[in-house]
């Protein structure tokens, strides 16, 4: 069949049309993806419903955490809610979030809405017992007068962790570890940080919520089985995990179990670790 030239000019218009379209259309689908998938998950309503109690004014941190501060450190961990199913990414976040209430909790057994809605109430740890400086890690030197307290949602702590916490996101952490009680949104992506990171031996927290830990010789051995359990024992496993009936252990599972009914999914199972040893 043969072509004029302008049948060809048309038909060369005509594919870069549609080729532009394409190309337009996947681009702002990227862009979407990559935005904040948590925005679709975590609407302002849901975490405002989430943290009840955040901003009373018997909160430290009140006015502190704020919802667009948590999305904004979301978009630098863009796997982090987004791996998985629907259930997977939201139970993923529903720990994370159940996490950080419980390490910075304002509530009490008779608090108004009950105990699990007092979550993000400290940014940072009151009356610490040291200045959490680990003097024999020589990669991450305590800088002098400098404390490592905890603080943020995940109440960060230890040189060792202010240090490449600092690093990845772009913050001196030895110091300046003071950013982490004064950025709302530095604080939220120190605990997001903390979440998404492998710390060998330990597996990140991200990692055992959506379905990719691997237990080595040394978990199974220990009875570290994959669970919300597993979460607590990464993160303070050494004061609470190997301890039947832990109310610390229980706090965490109880924010969990609330958070999860809010999000419309199951917990999972191996919600406790009293039978695990700690890293």
């Amino acid at each position: 069949m043969a072509f004029s030239a302008s049948n060809c000019l048309a038909l060369l218009s005509f594919a870069f049309f549609v080729s532009s379209s394409i190309i337009l259309s996947c681009a702002s689908r990227g862009i979407e993806a990559r935005g904040s998938p948590i925005s679709s998950l975590v609407s302002r309503e849901l975490f405002h419903s989430i943290f009840l109690h955040k901003d009373d004014n018997a909160c430290p941190a009140k006015d502190f955490y704020t919802y667009d501060s948590f999305v904004e450190a979301t978009r630098h961990f863009p796997n982090f809610g987004n791996a998985g199913s629907l259930s997977t990414r939201k139970r993923e976040i529903a720990a994370f979030l159940a996490q950080i209430s419980h390490e910075t909790t304002g509530g009490w057994a008779t608090a108004p809405d009950g105990p699990y809605a007092w979550g993000l109430c400290f940014k940072e740890e009151v009356s610490p017992q040291s200045d959490y400086c680990d003097s024999s890690n020589k990669e991450w030197p305590c800088y002098p007068g400098k404390s490592y307290k905890g603080r943020g949602p995940i109440q960060l702590s230890w040189n060792y962790n202010y240090g490449p916490a600092g690093k990845a996101l772009g913050f001196d952490g030895l110091r300046n570890p003071e950013i982490v009680a004064n950025s709302s949104s530095i604080a939220f992506k120190t605990a997001l940080w903390f979440w998404m990171t492998v710390q060998k031996p330990k597996p990140s927290c991200h990692n055992v919520m959506v379905g990719r830990y691997v237990p080595t010789e040394a978990d199974i051995a220990a009875n570290r089985t994959a669970g919300y359990g597993l979460v607590t024992n990464i993160i303070n496993g050494g004061l609470e995990c190997g301890r039947p009936n832990n109310a610390q252990v229980n706090d965490r599972i109880g924010y969990f179990q609330r958070y999860a009914q809010l999000f419309n999914v199951n917990t999972g199972p191996n919600l406790d670790c009293e039978n695990q040893k700690s890293y």
